[in-house]
């Protein structure tokens, strides 16, 4: 298959007037104008389109190529394209001395802003003006300035290239390096293969259909935080009688404390705790229902300890 702009193959007994290379482009050309694929050195946005639209670097166009002028002895040419989008004409032209390209009609470049990054920084070297050269000579402030701001950019300059030399530095011996990286994979492939396998089958037990992420020590941590409660409320709440009211909860009827030490308050609460949970236990180890408890058979031995401390 014939590649893009490539030559096709004729053979010997086909017409002799086989195309040449500038017959497309001299057909094109109209009062003497050449036409010329011209690529667009910046972003611009045209001012024809409604609204204004923008046209990324590096599209193409057909455009009419003309000599509009000198800059000493360099030429400054100029480049009209017209955008099929709109039907509208830009004319580009050359800047000998910025050494730049300039949008003169139909369309304007796109700015960036002080965070789109100064040429001069991006290791552009900086050509000074006849103006400028004419005013740092004439005023010693101005040429101070000046030789201040080359200084930064040098030292700017010469950072930037301590740092590549130090990139290129990391990289200087590819094979020792991916030795490097395999022998660290080898240690943590045993570990990274069985962590996926608990991730898969978390998703299959749950049937999670998204990714679950690996795990963090902070997280470890906050979920050691969470208090989810007593374990024995539950059996607590099994083991109390069905049918007490709120007044035997809170003691009603009980012997009046007027009177008493606070020592002997404190037996007396602690001795009525042992009572009421004596119950529960006789309860639990009694009751068929609560067989399935996981603290039956510890309630049981406590309860045959405590019956023969007691006789």
């Amino acid at each position: 298959m014939q590649g893009f702009n490539m030559g096709r193959y004729y053979p010997p007994d086909s017409d002799s007037r086989t195309p040449q290379f500038n017959t497309s482009a001299a057909q094109h050309r109209s009062k003497g104008v050449p036409i010329v694929r011209f690529e667009l050195p910046f972003a611009v946005w045209c001012q024809k389109c409604k609204p204004e639209a923008i046209i990324g670097q590096g599209v193409r166009f057909n455009a009419e190529k003309r000599r509009v002028g000198n800059y000493h002895s360099t030429p400054i040419w100029a480049f009209r394209m017209k955008h099929t989008a709109c039907g509208g004409w830009w004319e580009i032209r050359t800047d000998p001395r910025n050494a730049a390209y300039v949008v003169v009609e139909g369309a304007r470049r796109r700015e960036y802003g002080a965070e789109g990054g100064n040429e001069e920084e991006e290791g552009e070297l900086r050509f000074l003006t006849e103006e400028e050269r004419e005013r740092r000579r004439g005023d010693a402030f101005a040429r101070f300035e000046g030789k201040k701001e080359d200084k930064g950019l040098e030292e700017r300059g010469r950072d930037r290239v301590q740092e590549l030399v130090v990139a290129q530095e990391v990289w200087r011996d590819p094979y020792t390096m991916n030795q490097k990286l395999r022998r660290v994979f080898r240690g943590e492939r045993k570990v990274l293969e069985r962590e996926a396998g608990v991730r898969e089958g978390l998703q299959e037990k749950y049937g999670l259909g998204l990714e679950i992420a690996e795990e963090v020590e902070s997280d470890a941590a906050r979920a050691g935080l969470v208090d989810f409660g007593d374990k024995g409320a539950a059996d607590a709440v099994v083991r109390r009688g069905l049918f007490e009211t709120r007044e035997q909860e809170k003691g009603k009827g009980a012997v009046p404390q007027k009177g008493k030490l606070k020592r002997e308050i404190v037996l007396e609460e602690r001795r009525k705790e042992i009572r009421k949970r004596l119950v529960g236990n006789t309860k639990a180890a009694i009751d068929p229902f609560l067989s399935n408890l996981k603290t039956s058979m510890k309630t049981t031995f406590r309860i045959t300890k405590l019956k023969r401390t007691e006789k």
